[in-house]
């Protein structure tokens, strides 16, 4: 693949995010690179102390969890970001919607632009449609408010496995199966937000991408899980996202990846696993000659996507692609930029029918 453009080097936090993986991952193995992954250890013993006394703290009784008046399902992970929550959430709202209840989703906001929302929320706005969304970094708060205001009996929260404040029916952990356990370590030396003890408190786990790994490699993260928690024996779900479509963001109707096949794209994507977003794109057969990564909810600029735009014509691929959480922050002024519609796919087929039942415990039992 080709590189970054001389102009799109400019933007420095773009590269320093860049070589932060690189170097927590082992693949810069310079002296550099040594060094700086001891400085990162280093600092993860005190955000890992800090994380342990709050844990403790929720399990002893000091700190104690809210409950609300209706059931709770929470999605999160143990990483920083990149696991394919957003598609998960929207199945969870489809699949109670399908029971014939009125979810509404609860998330913190994070990086939300100006008008107050943040990209996650677009996303889930555009694919839940009229399922009231509340992004408050109180979560009780803006539990209690869709509660009364919304006429919702059964609560999602978004990225809330860190979140304790809320007690919970449903405890949903999603594990990526390209980069399982964040590296090994804690931030800011590994990904982990905590440890993968902690997935004692999983309800159920869904290994995502599964795809795009072996099946040995498959076996031993369950293999991880069963050990940390031995009640998710067999409530461990295999899950696949697969290309469905593409849909420009002038909301033209969909068109089928057929359009991308044998053909040279350029890639521009800001989320928390930009490789697995390239692997989705092989899936179709797209031939990818440039990439452009950009930090995690990154706010695109006017300057940023014309780069990529130079950075496409360079590469000879005019045609962009990027996912949904992208198109919703691009204006529709950029007629060749797609993004990669994709769907939630169980494996085996049949877990998905075992997976919806859980939810349906979930909501029944307060």
């Amino acid at each position: 693949m080709h590189g970054s453009s001389g102009s799109a080097r400019k933007a420095c936090p773009v590269i320093s995010e860049t070589n932060y993986r690189k170097q927590i991952s082992g693949e810069n193995s310079g002296t550099l690179s040594g060094i700086m992954r001891c400085v990162y250890r280093v600092l993860s013993a005190p955000y890992g102390l800090i994380m342990m006394l709050r844990n403790v703290a929720y399990d002893v009784g000091i700190s104690r969890s809210t409950r609300i008046p209706v059931p709770v399902i929470a999605v999160g992970n143990l990483t920083t970001g990149g696991t394919g929550k957003t598609p998960i959430v929207v199945t969870v709202v489809r699949a109670l919607q399908q029971q014939g209840l009125r979810p509404g989703i609860v998330s913190r906001g994070y990086r939300a632009d100006a008008s107050g929302e943040n990209d996650e929320k677009r996303v889930l706005d555009l694919l839940c449609p009229h399922v009231p969304h509340e992004q408050n970094p109180n979560r009780v708060a803006a539990s209690a408010k869709l509660i009364a205001s919304d006429d919702v009996d059964v609560i999602v929260l978004d990225d809330a496995f860190q979140h304790r404040r809320i007690a919970r029916n449903l405890n949903v952990v999603l594990i990526d199966a390209t980069n399982p356990f964040g590296y090994g370590y804690q931030l800011p030396r590994g990904l982990l937000r905590e440890p993968i003890s902690s997935l004692n408190r999983a309800d159920l786990v869904l290994i995502t991408r599964t795809d795009n790994v072996t099946a040995a490699v498959l076996q031993k993260i369950e293999a991880i899980v069963r050990q940390h928690n031995s009640r998710l024996a067999d409530r461990i779900y295999r899950v696949q996202f697969r290309p469905s479509g593409l849909i420009a963001g002038s909301g033209e109707e969909a068109q089928t990846t057929e359009i991308v096949r044998n053909q040279p794209v350029t890639i521009m994507t800001a989320i928390g696993n930009p490789e697995a977003f390239v692997a989705t794109c092989q899936q179709i057969d797209a031939k990818v000659m440039a990439t452009r990564f950009f930090p995690d909810h990154h706010h695109y600029t006017r300057e940023h996507l014309d780069d990529v735009q130079e950075l496409a014509r360079t590469a000879g691929s005019p045609l962009i692609l990027t996912t949904l959480k992208d198109m919703v922050k691009i204006p529709d002024s950029y007629r060749n930029i797609f993004a990669v519609q994709i769907e939630t796919v169980f494996q085996p087929a049949n877990d998905e029918p075992k997976f919806r039942d859980e939810l349906v415990r979930a909501t029944t039992i307060q």
